[in-house]
């Protein structure tokens, strides 16, 4: 079975979906003993979360690269993450969602949360034809993230050090069988719109 271009694969719950970010020490730790994302980590800034493991291995190198050596595993409510995604706007012009470049210009400065469909990628780290979605929230967006949408937080590290360590011993049945068991979300058709899911 064929995926749509562009479609959201994650770990979800009937309550909750499972998304992935990347920190030094410095603000993981902290983050990882409150159960929820306290200073030094910055409101201010937008924030990117990912649904897919894969993707957010790619990012971080299997958690490797400065500043993203602990990879966190943050499990929100669907009611959030859907209306981040309802209240969003795409991170590039796209004439089938906006009436001009002008309308997506003024939508993108108003949002407080931006889209954009990146190749999700594969075991390797290759890019795949189809595409994985990464949420960025800023103002409003982000204190509810911190505040109201967080359910948990659970350290993934040791599982990115796992897979990469198999795939270099050649074991990548062992790699596959380690990966989070990520599945299709099932989108509300006015957000599936919005985000220009399917495809």
């Amino acid at each position: 079975m064929s995926v749509p271009v562009r479609q959201i694969r994650a770990v979800h719950t009937a309550d909750t979906i499972t998304v992935y970010q990347a920190y030094a020490a410095p603000i993981a730790r902290p983050a990882l003993a409150a159960g929820r994302f306290v200073d030094p980590f910055k409101r201010e800034r937008m924030t990117w979360i990912k649904p897919s493991f894969r993707w957010m291995m790619y990012r971080c190198g299997f958690a490797t690269k400065p500043g993203q050596e602990h990879v966190l595993a943050v499990e929100i409510t669907r009611a959030g993450f859907e209306w981040a995604l309802a209240n969003s706007c795409l991170s590039h012009y796209d004439r089938d969602r906006y009436e001009s470049r002008a309308d997506w210009s003024a939508r993108l400065r108003a949002s407080p949360v931006r889209v954009q469909w990146d190749p999700e990628r594969s075991l390797h780290l290759a890019a795949l034809p189809h595409r994985s979605l990464q949420v960025g929230l800023s103002g409003d967006a982000v204190h509810r993230y911190v505040d109201d949408w967080t359910v948990r937080l659970t350290d993934v590290t040791d599982t990115a050090h796992a897979i990469r360590d198999r795939l270099r011993a050649g074991d990548e049945a062992g790699a596959v069988a380690l990966l989070p068991p990520e599945r299709p979300y099932p989108l509300p058709a006015g957000v599936a719109a919005t985000v220009r899911a399917g495809g």
